[in-house]
């Protein structure tokens, strides 16, 4: 059985009431961690004691760090950088997630998504890319996509993507 260990820190304006709370954010996380999500071609195994990060951020910083690691000068919704330590360092470390709230909560009112749905999307989106997944081809997005689906939807969420 596998046990996130979550380290949460809030670097945003948004005050803490305002966030989803650190129950939900490990229900999220450990959602993905399940072994039934690891058998696909994409996924590496998680050790059995991950540690996982997660930044909660303003626009401004996360348009710097996207700017900064993506290339892209802009504020996005989440993140995520995996932790590549080399083989003799034996440390449980999946990554780390840098989420901008304030994205989070745009996206979520033109989508007509609740923003507690779209919080628990972007830590499993963000989560299944520490894993490994991605969506750069269409088939590995589709996979990604339907794998995103069935976590969201078993944690009594609507379905993230329109059909």
């Amino acid at each position: 059985m596998t046990t996130l260990h979550l380290d949460i820190e809030n670097a945003s304006a948004i005050a803490d009431k305002d966030l989803p709370s650190e129950d939900e954010l490990k229900l999220w996380a450990s959602a993905c961690l399940a072994p039934k999500h690891m058998m696909s071609t994409q996924a590496s195994t998680p050790s059995e004691n991950p540690n996982l990060s997660i930044r909660i951020v303003d626009e401004d910083e996360s348009q710097t760090l996207n700017n900064q690691y993506r290339h892209k000068d802009a504020p996005t919704n989440v993140l995520s950088f995996p932790c590549d330590l080399p083989p003799e360092v034996e440390l449980d470390l999946l990554g780390d997630l840098v989420i901008c709230a304030q994205v989070v909560a745009r996206e979520a009112l033109a989508q007509g998504k609740s923003v507690r749905a779209h919080w628990a999307h972007m830590v499993i989106h963000g989560c299944l890319h520490l894993l490994g997944f991605d969506h750069i081809k269409d088939e590995a997005a589709e996979e990604m996509e339907a794998l995103e689906t069935t976590i969201l939807t078993a944690l009594d969420f609507p379905p993230p993507y329109e059909r």
